[in-house]
């Protein structure tokens, strides 16, 4: 009646396999290569009824490998899918119910926070449905804020939505909340000074000081280092900003400990003079060594006491000190696995310690040569930190490198910031994690220690099943992130998704998420990498798809078993799986830099499912055609929707202009025999800036319009890249066209026939 039980709420999953039809659909995949009828559609929705349905999490920040989830081990086994989870857990969110109350409400055995998919027994007692242990409902909880009436505890925000925020009371504090703390750390070697970066960070800094997140008690310092490291005295008081250099680098100490990290409020105009000075205060320097390493160390021994962030910006191998390093790369070399791990474990342990004094290190790598990222990649992945890479970095020289600085810097110096959390997944009992992907430390099985979160950072999680799930008809998964606002609260934010249990190997492919499938596969094959070799990890991409489709094949009857089948659901597969082979982390031959590979991995394990879809499958749209049907309306202006093209060099014409979104860059490729309207609608021949001038005509106002919406809808703003069709430049963009044959990859075609050979073998 008014309280539906878990079985009640299930009684309309039965038939599935009628239910989803179009993803059951076989595709000879030889045969219909169309792939643009099914890229832009979204992944599967679970087969719930439609009140779980409307209450499940968003995809956005919560996804399952599979929306309909095997009774058994034995029935993932056959299936020969990967059940794992992707997670976005602190994305930006435009509505989030927060929620005050003095009783978070838990199941008293496993600690799951109430949730839409519990079930009310009566008013006064509800059953987990992660253990099925029944709770009581506490007083408190009867009573509804939202529609002010007493007696309908499953109307409360907390059971009506599967995202919510609570603000935390003082029993999930070890400590009180920490302020919102900033450091940043500056390489000022002759290599740093001539790319040129200083003044672009000190200007952003400086435009946007205002806006970074924090309240009254935020603090600032700053470190700078080439053979010594500099710090400076900020102390509210001064005249000027202090420098004070400690050259003892084998055993670096803070000159004056309380007055590095100063209030930023207070210290206002001593931290403005000193971004203004900054950028010259180098400029004569002969200082070609770079001490990274016992920058770390000061930077660690300044942060220690309260936590907070460290922002390092480094512009070549670090040569001095403690954590010093060799250049690995062998250019004949490049594709070998062992240059592909950490040459040391200095960056690993110090980052460690980091994670330990909730202290997260993000490194921002501008160099023109060889750096071992590998080595250095490990104080952000361990301290969860992020990395930004910007290769062959020079402010006048590469000014599409210099814009993508500035742009990534004023998102990252503004977006939303979460300190001291630590973020747990649960799951109903018969499920199992067994591995983490992303930038963190794993505390326990079920615990991950995130010294900040931010809204940028995607994790992978992959199961098993330990036991049957045959007395449920419904399994369930909650992540919980508790943080520290920059405002000082104490905060959890919850995500719960609920899936319905199957038992027929058909169902499962009906549930298949090739999305979420393909970056759990791509998460996974990262780590077969460094730990075994790349031509294994590749081996074992490829034999995830024909497994999978050679079990699907054996399954369905009726099947032409000479011809390559797929259910519609995974008639992707094959396509993602060759474009994971042409990104710079799965290349074969030697044409791949060392850095660049191992960056393109970290992209890997720590991007959310929708930006990791966009590096590995762009959209290219043709945009000298643009015209208003099929036109949407965004806030009083007409954006033209032009329709996807397949990314193969067919769809490419010499009298076109085509965009190529790859989330963090557009390029616009201008043919060589472009029509003269385009030229001067559009391009302004003359002009190659990272921007489109504004024209007073139709067709730059539909394409400026086009544009401006594509980057709207993304977090980071892409820079703007202007190709001509005799560029060097092309040979970029060219290698996106996945479908297309390259030196070291099939084309599509190609792959399709020899997956069809191995599954014939």
């Amino acid at each position: 009646g008014q309280y539906p039980t878990m079985n009640q709420l299930s009684a309309s999953l039965g038939g599935l396999g009628i239910q989803q039809p179009e993803s059951l659909r076989p595709v000879n995949l030889t045969q219909d290569r169309n792939t643009l009828s099914v890229v832009p559609t979204p992944a599967p929705v679970p087969n719930l009824n439609s009140d779980l349905k409307r209450l499940n999490c968003s995809p956005d920040s919560f996804r399952c490998t599979l929306t309909n989830i095997p009774q058994t081990q034995s029935l993932l086994n056959k299936a020969k899918l990967p059940l794992g989870l992707l997670l976005h857990p602190f994305r930006d969110l435009t509505h989030l119910p927060v929620i005050t109350s003095n009783t978070i409400v838990r199941c008293r055995s496993c600690r799951t926070y109430i949730n839409p998919f519990v079930s009310f027994i009566d008013q006064r007692r509800w059953k987990c449905n992660l253990c099925y242990r029944v709770n009581d409902v506490p007083e408190e909880f009867m009573y509804n804020p939202l529609t002010r009436s007493y007696g309908e505890p499953h109307k409360r925000p907390e059971v009506q939505n599967s995202t919510v925020e609570f603000i935390a009371s003082s029993d999930y504090m070890l400590r009180p909340p920490q302020p919102a703390v900033y450091l940043f750390v500056f390489d000022v070697s002759h290599n740093a000074v001539e790319a040129g970066y200083l003044s672009i960070v000190c200007q952003s800094l400086l435009k946007n000081l205002d806006k970074l997140p924090g309240d009254s008690r935020t603090r600032i310092g700053f470190i700078t280092f080439d053979s010594t490291v500099q710090f400076y005295n900020l102390q509210e008081g001064l005249s000027q900003p202090q420098m004070l250099i400690v050259s003892e680098i084998d055993d670096v100490f803070l000159p004056t400990p309380d007055s590095l990290l100063v209030n930023m409020h207070e210290s206002k105009e001593l931290i403005k003079d000193l971004l203004n000075a900054l950028p010259n205060m180098f400029t004569n320097t002969r200082e070609t060594h770079s001490a990274l390493g016992p920058a770390l160390q000061a930077a660690y021994k300044l942060m220690s006491p309260t936590g907070g962030r460290v922002s390092v910006f480094q512009t070549q191998l670090p040569s001095l000190g403690t954590g010093r390093l060799q250049s690995r790369e062998d250019p004949n070399q490049r594709s070998s696995t062992k240059h592909l791990g950490p040459a040391t474990d200095f960056y690993k342990k110090l980052a460690l310690d980091c994670s330990g004094q909730q202290t997260a290190v993000d490194l921002f790598l501008l160099s023109s040569q060889y750096s071992d990222l590998a080595s250095l990649a490990c104080m952000s992945k361990f301290s969860a930190g992020c990395i930004y890479y910007y290769p062959s970095f020079h402010h006048i020289h590469n000014p599409v490198q210099a814009e993508k600085l500035q742009k990534d810097l004023k998102r990252y110096l503004t977006r939303k910031i979460g300190f001291e959390a630590v973020m747990r997944i649960r799951c109903t009992k018969g499920l199992s994690i067994h591995t983490f992907h992303g930038n963190f430390f794993v505390r326990s099985t079920d615990l991950l220690s995130l010294a900040n979160v931010n809204p940028d950072a995607g994790f992978a999680v992959q199961m098993s099943i330990e036991e049957s799930l045959a007395d449920t008809s419904l399994v369930c998964f909650q992540t919980a992130l508790l943080y520290t606002s920059s405002k000082g609260e104490r905060r959890i934010r919850i995500h719960t998704l609920c899936l319905p249990v199957v038992t027929s190997l058909i169902d499962v492919y009906a549930g298949a998420d090739t999305q979420a499938i393909i970056c759990l596969l791509a998460n996974m094959a990262v780590d077969r990498s460094v730990s075994s070799s790349l031509s294994d990890a590749r081996d074992a991409l490829v034999n995830a798809v024909v497994d999978s489709l050679s079990a699907y094949m054996s399954t369905a009857s009726n099947l032409q078993q000479s011809a390559l089948i797929a259910p519609n659901s995974l008639r992707l597969f094959p396509l993602y799986v060759l474009a994971l082979f042409k990104q710079k982390a799965f290349r074969t031959g030697t044409s791949t830099r060392l850095d660049d590979r191992v960056y393109t991995m970290c992209q890997i394990k720590s991007q959310p499912l929708v930006h990791l879809m966009k590096m590995l499958y762009p959209s290219l749209y043709r945009i000298d055609r643009l015209t208003d049907e099929g036109a949407i309306h965004v806030n009083d202006r007409v954006v033209p929707q032009p329709p996807l093209q397949r990314l193969s060099a067919e769809k490419l014409t010499r009298e076109g202009a085509f965009l190529l979104d790859c989330g963090t860059v557009s390029c616009i490729l201008e043919a060589l025999l472009l029509h003269r309207s385009v030229i001067f609608d559009v391009l302004l021949h003359q002009t190659y800036k990272m921007q489109l001038p504004e024209l007073d005509n139709l067709s730059s106002e539909r394409t400026r319009s086009f544009i401006s919406w594509l980057k709207e809808s993304k977090p980071l703003s892409p820079v703007l890249l202007v190709i001509k069709d005799e560029s060097p430049a092309k040979a970029d963009f060219l290698q996106h066209l996945v479908e297309d044959k390259t030196e070291a990859a099939y084309s599509y075609y190609e792959f399709l026939l020899h997956l069809q050979q191995q599954i014939c073998k």
